[in-house]
C-alpha cells in the first residue's frame, strides 16, 4: 500500500490562519493573542486525526538572507512587516508542531519552498521510497513545478487537490512549464519582475503555441508588436527572474524520512499549552489522539502545587542606608535570588533596577531608572554598592535565565559570581519537552501562583510602553516578585534535580556556565568586513570563471541554475549517461554530479563539466549563505560579531549558536575554511584556538572500556590506523590508505549507530553485504564497543531515556515503537546521545574551569567562541603562548576518563591561521 508524506509550508499556513480568524482571540490566562495558534491547532488535529499521514514535515524559512536576496537586492522588497500580534504567536505555534511530533526543517539561505523541493527530490529519487506519495500542504503557485504522478498540492482547509491533470485543466500547462509561466507573469508579492502585460492566461497560451519561454524568444517575429516589445524589454532581466522562481532541489541539509514518521501527540506538551492558551475544546480533541507521555521527565509529575495567590512582602530600596543594611543581611544567606529589570530584551536595553529575594515571600527592588528619580539612588551609586555583593562567589545565587541578567550587568562592569541554580535550566533538564519554561508558566504549573502580567505595567502591541516609565510602586512589586518566585521555584525543583542525579550538572556546570556564556556573548569576536568583502569578490570572480569554463567546454551559454537545461547539456549534448531520474526529469543533484565527475577524462575538456559545476555550486552557497550574512552581523560599535548561544536547545546538550550561527561555517573545503580568515585578533593580540583530538572516540573508549581501543589511545597511536590494523588483521605499519579511510569512516559511523546500508553509502564502491561484514568484524575485534552499544539500548528500553557522563537525560520514545525503522532510529539515538552528549558535558566543564581561572587569577585572555569541540580565546601577544598552554591543560583535565584526553592549541592573528 502507498504511504503518504505531508510537507507543510509553515509560514504560508501561519499567515493563512492569522488572516482567517480575526476575532481578537486572546488567552484568558496570559492575555496574549491566540487566533493564528488556534487556527494552526485545528489544522494539526485534522491532519493527525482525519488524514492520518504516514509521515509529516514542517518546512520553514530561516532567518537571514537567501540566495535570491544576493541575486536581486529588491527581492521581496514590497513585503509588508509581519504584524506584531502574529510575531508573538509564532513561538507558540512551533511548540504546537513539536507537541504533535512534527520535525521542523529549514536551511540557511533557502526558503521553505526550496526545503520542500529538496525533500520531494530526495524521496522521488530514492528507489526504496517508490511507494511514498507526497502532498504539499500549500497553495503557493511556485510549488506547482514539483507536481508529478506522486506529488500533488493539497488545501487542508477545503480538501482541494491539485495534481498534474488538474494543473493542465486549470492553466493549460504541464509542471515542467510552470517555471516559464512564473517567469513571464512575475510575482508581485515577491517583487519578481515578469513580462509587462503578460498574465497567467496569456502566458499559458504562448507556452502552448511555442512550447517554452525560450521558444517564444526564438519566435518574437510571430508575436503582436506590443507583445514583442514587452518581451524584448524584459530580456535584460528574464534569466534572473527565471532563477528567482526556480526552486532549489538540492538543499544542503540532512533529511531522514523515518524521523518524519507520524507520532502520537505528546499530551505532556500539548495539554498544558492548550490550557494556558485557553483552547478548552482542543484539549478534549487532542486527548483522543494522544498517548502517555514519558513519565520520568515531566514536570507535571511533581506533587500538585498548593494553590496560592498570596503576594510576598516586598520593599523598595531608596536610600544608601537601606541598601547597605539589605546587602549586609544577605551576605550570610545560604541562597539569594536575583533578577534585573530592563527597558527591553535587546542587547542595548537599559537597566532599570535589580531585585533580590532571600526567603520565600520576601523581596526587595533597587530602582535605578524610573519616572521618579528623586525617590531613589542614582544608577552609579547602586552599581557601586551591589557590585561587591554580586561578584562575591561565597554568596550562592539563583535566578531564572541567569545568562540574560549576567549580560545586562556585564555592560555595567559587574561580573556575576556564585550562580548556582538557574530555574529555567532546571526546568529544561527535568522536562525538555515542556512547552514553555517561562517564569510565569512554571509558577502557575508548579506553585499554583499567578504572577503579575507584564502587560499590566507596559501594555501590549503598538501601544506598549517602557519599564523605565512605570511608577515605582508598581514596578517594585512586579520586579521583587520575579526574584521571590525564582527562589520558590528553586525549592520546588531542587529535590527533583537531585532525585534525577543531575544536581552536579546543574549547580557546578550549567548554572555557572550561563555566566561564562554571557561574558562570551558580551565580548564577541572581531570580524574584518573588508576581508569578507574581499573573499566575496574572489569567490564571485572564481564562480564567474567556472561558469565561463563550463560554457566554453559545452560550446554554448545556458541557464546554469536550470535543472532542465543543465540535464539537456549533460545528458543530450555532452553524452553523459543519466544516473537517476525523478518524475519531473533527470536529476542533476550533487550525488549525480559527483558520480559524473568520477568519470572525468583529463584528455577530454568536456568531461570536466561536472567537476566544474560542483565547485561552482559550492561557491554560490558560500557567497549567498555566509559572507553577506556575516558582514550584516558585525556590530558597528565595536566591529565584533556577538552571536547568541543557547545551552540546552540541542537534545545532546551541545551549545547552539544563533544570529548568526557560527557553528555552521564550513570547514571541510578550503574555500569554506577561508571564511575563518575574517575572524581576527585586535592589534597586539592573538587568537588561541584549542580543540579536542577525537573526543567522541575517546568518550566511546571510556564507556566501552574496550581494551584494544583504550590501549591505542594510551600509546597515542593514529587511532584510525590502529583500528584498521585490528579489523583487517595487518601490522600497524602495513595499513593501507584505503584501510585507514574505511576504519575512520566506521569509527565515526559507529558513534551514530551506522547501518550496513549507511556505511555502504559513505564508502565508495563498498557493497551493503561487505559493509555488514566490516561492521561485524569491527564489533568482533572491539567487543567492548558492541557491549556498550547494547547497554545504551537496554537503558533506553528499561527507563525510557539514556544518560550522559554527568547525568544529562534524553528521552528515547522511539525505542518502543512498533515500527522497525523507528525502533532502529531510537537505538541509534540512544548510542549517539550518550557519546555526543558526554562530549558536550566535557567541553562545558572545561569552559567553566577556564572561565573561573580567568576570573580568580586575572588571566589576560577572553573567551570568544565555542564551536563544537573547539574553544577560541584572545590574549595579548606577549602572553598568548602561556595562555594557550593553560587552555590546553585545563581542557585535558576537565574530566577524568579511562582514555586520556588530548587537546591541541594553536596561535594566530586570525582564526584560520590559529587553527
Amino acid at each position: 500500500m502507498a504511504r503518504t508524506l505531508y510537507l507543510i509550508d509553515a509560514y504560508a499556513q501561519i499567515f493563512r490562519a492569522y488572516y482567517a480568524i480575526r476575532g481578537g482571540m486572546r488567552s484568558p490566562i496570559t492575555g496574549e493573542p491566540t487566533h493564528a495558534a488556534f487556527g494552526i491547532t485545528g489544522m494539526m488535529i485534522k491532519l493527525m486525526g482525519q488524514l492520518k499521514p504516514d509521515f509529516a514535515v514542517v518546512a520553514i524559512d530561516m532567518p537571514g538572507e537567501t540566495f535570491r536576496d544576493e541575486m536581486y537586492e529588491d527581492y521581496k522588497g514590497t513585503r509588508e512587516k509581519t504584524p506584531d500580534d502574529l510575531i508573538t504567536q509564532i513561538p507558540r505555534i512551533f511548540d504546537i508542531f513539536a507537541g504533535f511530533g512534527l520535525p521542523v526543517i529549514g536551511s540557511p539561505g533557502l526558503e521553505a519552498d526550496d526545503v520542500i523541493a529538496t525533500i520531494v527530490n530526495r524521496v522521488l529519487s530514492d528507489p526504496n521510497l517508490s511507494d511514498v506519495h507526497i502532498r504539499l500542504v500549500s497553495k503557493d503557485k511556485d510549488l506547482e513545478q514539483l507536481l508529478c504522478d506522486r506529488v500533488a498540492m493539497f488545501d487542508i482547509h477545503t480538501d482541494e487537490v491539485l495534481d498534474v491533470d488538474g494543473l493542465r485543466e486549470k492553466k493549460g500547462i504541464s509542471p515542467d512549464q510552470v517555471i516559464d509561466l512564473l517567469t513571464m507573469t512575475g510575482d508581485s508579492s515577491d517583487n519578481v519582475p515578469g513580462v509587462a502585460g503578460i498574465g497567467v492566461k496569456t502566458a499559458a497560451q504562448l507556452i502552448q503555441e511555442f512550447g517554452s519561454l525560450d521558444g517564444i524568444y526564438q519566435n518574437l517575429d510571430k508575436l503582436t508588436p506590443k507583445k514583442r516589445e514587452a518581451f524584448e524589454e524584459a530580456k535584460a532581466h528574464i534569466e534572473m527572474s527565471r532563477r528567482l522562481v526556480t526552486l532549489e532541489r538540492n538543499g544542503p541539509f540532512e533529511f531522514d524520512l523515518e524521523a518524519a514518521r507520524a507520532k502520537t501527540p505528546d499530551l505532556s506538551k500539548l495539554l498544558p499549552l492548550f490550557k494556558e492558551l485557553g483552547f478548552n475544546r482542543y484539549q478534549d480533541e487532542v486527548k483522543k489522539l494522544g498517548g502517555p507521555a514519558q513519565p520520568q521527565q515531566s514536570l507535571l509529575d511533581l506533587e500538585p502545587p498548593v494553590v496560592t495567590q498570596e503576594r510576598g512582602e516586598y520593599q523598595t530600596i531608596s536610600t544608601e542606608k537601606e541598601l547597605t543594611d539589605l546587602l549586609d543581611r544577605l551576605a550570610n544567606c545560604p541562597i539569594v535570588a536575583f533578577d534585573t529589570e530592563t527597558t527591553g530584551l535587546e542587547k542595548d536595553a537599559e537597566l532599570c533596577g535589580i531585585s533580590l529575594s532571600w526567603e520565600e515571600g520576601r523581596g526587595a527592588y533597587i530602582p535605578m531608572l524610573s519616572p521618579e528619580p528623586s525617590k531613589h539612588l542614582d544608577p552609579q551609586a547602586v552599581l557601586d554598592k551591589v557590585k561587591p555583593f554580586l561578584e562575591n562567589e561565597a554568596v550562592s545565587k539563583c535566578g531564572h535565565n541567569i545568562k540574560f541578567d549576567a549580560r545586562q550587568l556585564l555592560k555595567h562592569g559587574i561580573r556575576t559570581m556564585g550562580a548556582q541554580f538557574d530555574t529555567m535550566l532546571a526546568g529544561i533538564l527535568i522536562d525538555p519537552a515542556q512547552s514553555s519554561q517561562k517564569l510565569d508558566h512554571l509558577a502557575d504549573m508548579l506553585l499554583g501562583y499567578k504572577m503579575i502580567p507584564i502587560t499590566d505595567l507596559i501594555g501590549a502591541g503598538k501601544e506598549q510602553g517602557s519599564m523605565a516609565d512605570v511608577p515605582l510602586d508598581k514596578i517594585a512589586v512586579y520586579a521583587a516578585e520575579d526574584a521571590d518566585i525564582a527562589l520558590r521555584l528553586r525549592a520546588r525543583l531542587k529535590p527533583q534535580i537531585e532525585a534525577m542525579e543531575m544536581a552536579r550538572l546543574l549547580e557546578e556546570v550549567e548554572s555557572p556556565l550561563s555566566v561564562a556564556i554571557a561574558e562570551m556573548e558580551h565580548t564577541g569576536i572581531l570580524c574584518d568586513p573588508d576581508e569578507l568583502l574581499q573573499q566575496g569578490k574572489i569567490l564571485e570572480a572564481r564562480a564567474a570563471e567556472l561558469k565561463q569554463q563550463v560554457f566554453d567546454a559545452v560550446g554554448e551559454e545556458f541557464s546554469i541554475e536550470s535543472t532542465r537545461q543543465l540535464a539537456e547539456v549533460l545528458f543530450d549534448k555532452l553524452g553523459f549517461k543519466s544516473v537517476k531520474n525523478t518524475k519531473t526529469g533527470r536529476s542533476t543533484d550533487i550525488e549525480v554530479l559527483e558520480t559524473l565527475a568520477a568519470q572525468e577524462d583529463k584528455g577530454d575538456p568536456k568531461s570536466a563539466v561536472p567537476r566544474l559545476l560542483i565547485e561552482y555550486r559550492q561557491l554560490q552557497k558560500l557567497i549567498s549563505t555566509y559572507l553577506g550574512n556575516l558582514r550584516d552581523a558585525i556590530d558597528p560599535k565595536d566591529g565584533r560579531i556577538h552571536s547568541t548561544f543557547h545551552q540546552l536547545v540541542a537534545a545532546t546538550g551541545r551549545l547552539a549558536s544563533q544570529n548568526p550561527n557560527l557553528q555552521n561555517i564550513p570547514v571541510r573545503t578550503d574555500v569554506g575554511r577561508q571564511i575563518r580568515k575574517a575572524f581576527v585578533a585586535p592589534p597586539g593580540w592573538s587568537l588561541i584556538c584549542a580543540d579536542y583530538s577525537q573526543i567522541e572516540l575517546r568518550v566511546l573508549a571510556h564507556f566501552s572500556q574496550d581494551e584494544a581501543l583504550l590501549e591505542a589511545f594510551k600509546r597515542d597511536e593514529d587511532i584510525h590506523a590502529a583500528v584498521a590494523s585490528q579489523v583487517f588483521n595487518v601490522p600497524l605499519d602495513s595499513v593501507s590508505r584505503q584501510q585507514r579511510d574505511r576504519a575512520k569512516t566506521i569509527n565515526f559511523g559507529i558513534i551514530y549507530g551506522v547501518t550496513p546500508y549507511g556505511l555502504s553509502r559513505r564508502i565508495e564502491g563498498l557493497e551493503v553485504s561487505d559493509a555488514a561484514k566490516l561492521i561485524d568484524d569491527y564489533k568482533a575485534k572491539f567487543s567492548g564497543i558492541a557491549t556498550f552499544m547494547e547497554e545504551c539500548i537496554q537503558q533506553a528500553l528499561q527507563h525510557g531515556y539514556v544518560s550522559t557522563i554527568l547525568g544529562r537525560r534524553r528521552a528515547i520514545p522511539e525505542i518502543v515503537s512498533p515500527n522497525r525503522n523507528t525502533r532502529a532510529l531510537g537505538e541509534r539515538l540512544a548510542i549517539n546521545t550518550v557519546v555526543q552528549g558526554s562530549a558536550a558535558d566535557l567541553i562545558k566543564v572545561a569552559m567553566v574551569n577556564l572561565w573561573r581561572r580567568v576570573v580568580h587569577e586575572g588571566l589576560p585572555m577572553r573567551l570568544l567562541l565555542q564551536i563544537h569541540d573547539e574553544l577560541i580565546f584572545e590574549a595579548p601577544d606577549e602572553k598568548a603562548s602561556a595562555m594557550a598552554e593553560i587552555v590546553r591543560a585545563e581542557m585535558e583535565r576537565a574530566l577524568e576518563l579511562r582514555a586520556p584526553l588530548k587537546a591541541e592549541a594553536g596561535l594566530g592573528k586570525d582564526w584560520l591561521s590559529a587553527k
